[in-house]
């Protein structure tokens, strides 16, 4: 099932028992805020993979194990946030 989340911004924190893709190793830095496209829950495990847009404008699911939650704003429309100008604005 996937739920079309708006205006959900998350932290990346890499845990390093996690489950791949890592995030950092693919094209994320923990300086960003990214707001979430979407969240995938497949039937088969407890997990939840947030979709993103990546520093390299690519598609990525990551384990929720990764993220952290930031802030909801659903006045933003952009992709990526630096983590010190979400709070200014």
């Amino acid at each position: 099932m996937i739920t079309i989340e708006q205006g959900l911004y998350l932290r990346i924190s890499e845990h390093p028992n996690g489950p791949t893709p890592f995030p950092i190793q693919s094209g994320f830095n923990i300086k960003t805020a990214y707001r979430a496209l979407g969240i995938y829950n497949p039937s088969e495990t407890s997990d939840a993979y947030f979709i993103f847009s990546n520093d390299r404008d690519e598609i990525w699911f990551i384990s929720n194990r990764h993220c952290r939650s930031v802030s909801i704003r659903n006045d933003l429309l952009e992709f990526r946030i630096p983590l010190e100008n979400l709070n200014d604005r």
